[in-house]
């Protein structure tokens, strides 16, 4: 929605506006009350660092959960997994880091009331208050743009509207109360609960939508399967292209290059390979979860791309436990033998 692009932007201003009030703070400020010091420049820079990096990974985890949860129709996903595992780790961390430099500031400020004022201060809100309003003005204009060309304005859509609306609202109201010198303790407490219950909501969100640790564990062990089948597959398909047969077992193809792991990463345990025909095969795994299309939208997993021109395994959906994926290679595919291993100049 522009988020991503305005961050690297923002990030340059940033820096050049911290160098900025450093020289304009000792310059001119030498024999005034409000001088900037090492502790009111990190506490400042500390808390509008840890605030972006909390609204890029929050954003980042809600737009994952709704992908995940109103996947486009139009759109096609290759095999992989939609991991929230960054974003969650980055917003367990550094929330209370955030919480704990707005209360060192909200303490200093009882202390030294004058130093709500002071430039780094100001010059770090109205840059948040400037980016929240250019997020908000953005999102308003894509949701009308869609609206006045036609587009449909799906679940998906209108959820990453309102996630980026309650946001940028929210920091633009909390940071212009700042600078209006609205905020008291008490209003920052509720701020506080409010952000934390935000937070410890899209967590337990996503973990609802996409599953707990273990769960994403169990995802990824049986994507890497998939993978592995994938790469066997292919390999098989070659050796047919070379020696004009399918190999008796994973241990003819063993003088090859490139190739594929040829054992279960969780059981480790040698995946099944069965020769029904000549130009037919099996490839069998166990799997920990299913990936059947009726259950697909409410999980981390996507359909692999058949194998194009017809050969080798059409379809990698499976169930839960074992499944054998029934693969087919091409009796147009046929060449002229190179060597006895299938693989050319070994």
């Amino acid at each position: 929605m522009g988020l991503i692009m305005i961050i690297p932007i923002a990030i340059v201003i940033f820096i050049v506006l911290i160098i900025s009030v450093v020289i304009n703070n000792n310059s001119n400020n030498m024999d005034s009350n409000k001088k900037l010091n090492a502790k009111d420049f990190f506490l400042n820079i500390g808390s509008i660092i840890a605030l972006y990096t909390l609204v890029y990974s929050l954003v980042n985890l809600l737009f994952t959960v709704i992908n995940t949860k109103f996947p486009q129709i139009n759109s096609y996903n290759y095999l992989g997994s939609q991991s929230i595992s960054f974003p969650v780790a980055t917003l367990i961390i550094f929330f209370p880091i955030f919480i704990l430099l707005m209360w060192l500031l909200e303490r200093s400020y009882i202390v030294e009331p004058e130093k709500q004022t002071i430039g780094i201060h100001r010059w770090l809100t109205y840059l948040t208050l400037f980016i929240a309003g250019l997020v908000l003005a953005g999102d308003l204009i894509t949701v009308l743009y869609y609206f006045i060309d036609g587009q449909e304005l799906g679940a998906g859509f209108l959820l990453k509207v309102l996630v980026l609306l309650v946001i940028s609202s929210a920091i633009f109201g909390y940071y212009l109360s700042d600078i209006r010198g609205t905020l008291t303790s008490k209003s920052r407490k509720i701020w506080r609960i409010v952000a934390g219950v935000i937070v410890i909501g899209s967590i337990a969100w996503g973990f609802s939508v996409l599953g707990s640790p273990r769960t994403q564990q169990l995802y990824k062990y049986d994507l890497q399967k998939v993978s592995d089948l994938q790469n066997i597959s292919n390999q098989l398909n070659s050796y047919y292209y070379n020696t004009g047969t399918l190999p008796q077992s994973f241990g003819v193809m063993s003088n090859g290059f490139s190739l594929p792991n040829f054992a279960d990463p969780q059981t480790k345990k040698p995946y099944e390979y069965k020769i029904d025909s000549n130009n037919t095969y099996e490839l069998c795994a166990e799997f920990n979860k299913s990936s059947k299309a009726d259950e697909i939208n409410n999980k981390p997993y996507m359909i692999a791309p058949a194998y194009p021109g017809g050969n080798g395994i059409l379809d990698w959906s499976h169930p839960a436990g074992h499944f054998c994926f029934n693969g087919k290679v091409s009796q147009a595919m046929r060449g002229e033998p190179t060597n006895k291993s299938g693989f050319p100049g070994f």
